[in-house]
């Protein structure tokens, strides 16, 4: 029978599927002799309506209550709420994952996302059975204790920062790897930048400036319209995702500069490489995905939270700036334009350093290796007792401030 490697999601935000997406593409491309399979566990039947609920209300939460949410998400952050989130994660999410693993049989388990360490740990401490955990940590610097499991065999991680917040929780650091965060593994593998443009219609004597969009990302339009006005000499690539209302605002603007409306695309990593600069919001894939291209950004939004250490990241090193509104945009942009371009070519040689576009296949070549070795006979590493976890398992009461941190750590 073939190794089979089962990889966890969930669908709050695009980051933790679209790191599932990489994973796996990487896996088939290099290692044929296994199986694997992408499982979101929130989407079955029998998972708890309370997260499945703050799954699909994520985009609300993050759009309407920023400042709320980042208030949770900093309050859930300590040991005494990790604590208690665990337990109720372990009581409501215990019986759907053990359904998951007697139905899909894996060798191996990789998580793109912090919710499922716990009750993973909790199947193992009471089967006696113990099979590889690699979570795979989808942020690039703000990143909440959730994570950092001690049950899980190895912690992959995107940045030094991280390591270091992974070895501030008591991970040993044998278990702690740097492998950057996984984007589509096409990113790893060189490209003629110019036959790309011509593919996508694009000219080749202009700068051109992607815009990444979805409903998620609600401050383009400003950062599109200054530029649209800037005679400087740019070409727009503007995509629009899911957001079908910004799509046919943007197809009835006139534009000054050659412009290109798309909605959604799946050839994205292609555009990204074609393109000189991109203006998104801060989400970990999708800089990742810009970093491993050499793509300098312009970032118009940054959730509060996670997304504002993503930032952080990029603008420390040199990789991009903050372009909150359209003024912001356009000055930098003249910046990065003016005197052949020299500042736009630093930005993009400083993006170079930090992306990292071999880490689907770093994380897949680690992940196959952990399936060939399969399951393996420990102690639990669980502080609690066994019989506590039976206990935790039987209990069905949740208080009303831990449902709301549980509705805030749907995109942790």
């Amino acid at each position: 029978m073939p190794k089979k490697i089962l990889i966890l999601t969930a669908d709050a935000g695009f980051g933790h599927r679209s790191a599932a997406n990489a994973i796996l593409a990487a896996l088939n491309k290099r290692h044929g002799d296994i199986t694997a399979e992408i499982v979101n566990p929130l989407a079955r039947s029998d998972a708890p309506s309370l997260l499945k609920f703050a799954e699909s209300d994520y985009d609300r939460e993050v759009q309407q209550s920023p400042e709320l949410y980042n208030l949770g998400y900093q309050a859930s952050d300590a040991g005494v709420a990790i604590s208690l989130i665990e337990q109720s994660l372990i009581a409501m999410l215990y019986k759907p994952l053990r359904a998951v693993l007697q139905e899909t049989q894996p060798d191996a388990i990789v998580s793109t996302y912090p919710l499922y360490q716990a009750p993973l740990a909790a199947i193992f401490a009471l089967s006696g059975r113990y099979l590889p955990m690699l979570v795979v940590v989808t942020d690039l610097s703000t990143v909440h204790g959730l994570w950092f499991h001690d049950e899980v065999d190895l912690c992959l991680v995107p940045t030094e920062i991280v390591q270091g917040k992974a070895l501030a929780s008591g991970l040993p650091p044998e278990r702690i790897v740097i492998t950057g965060l996984p984007v589509n593994p096409l990113f790893a593998h060189s490209v003629d930048r110019m036959a790309l443009r011509a593919d996508l219609g694009w000219r080749a004597d202009r700068t051109v400036a992607l815009f990444a969009g979805s409903k998620r990302v609600t401050k383009l339009e400003p950062v599109a319209h200054a530029l649209n006005h800037s005679g400087l000499p740019l070409e727009l690539a503007l995509v629009t995702g899911s957001n079908e209302a910004l799509r046919n605002q943007w197809e009835g603007e006139t534009w000054h500069l050659p412009a290109h409306v798309y909605g959604f695309v799946d050839n994205m990593a292609d555009m990204i490489r074609a393109a000189d600069l991109l203006v998104c919001k801060a989400g970990g894939l999708i800089v990742s995905e810009a970093l491993a291209a050499g793509i300098p950004l312009l970032i118009a939004q940054a959730i509060p939270g996670q997304e504002t250490g993503n930032a952080e990241v990029v603008i420390q090193a040199g990789a991009g700036e903050m372009a909150a509104d359209g003024l912001a945009a356009l000055v930098a942009a003249c910046h990065w334009l003016e005197h052949d371009s020299a500042l736009l070519a630093e930005r993009a040689a400083n993006a170079r350093k930090l992306g990292r576009p071999d880490a689907a296949y770093r994380i897949a070549d680690l992940a196959y290796q952990a399936a060939l070795s399969g399951a393996q006979p420990r102690e639990h590493r669980l502080p609690r007792s066994l019989p506590q976890l039976r206990e935790t398992i039987k209990s069905q009461p949740i208080s009303s401030g831990i449902e709301r941190l549980l509705k805030t750590l749907t995109d942790v």
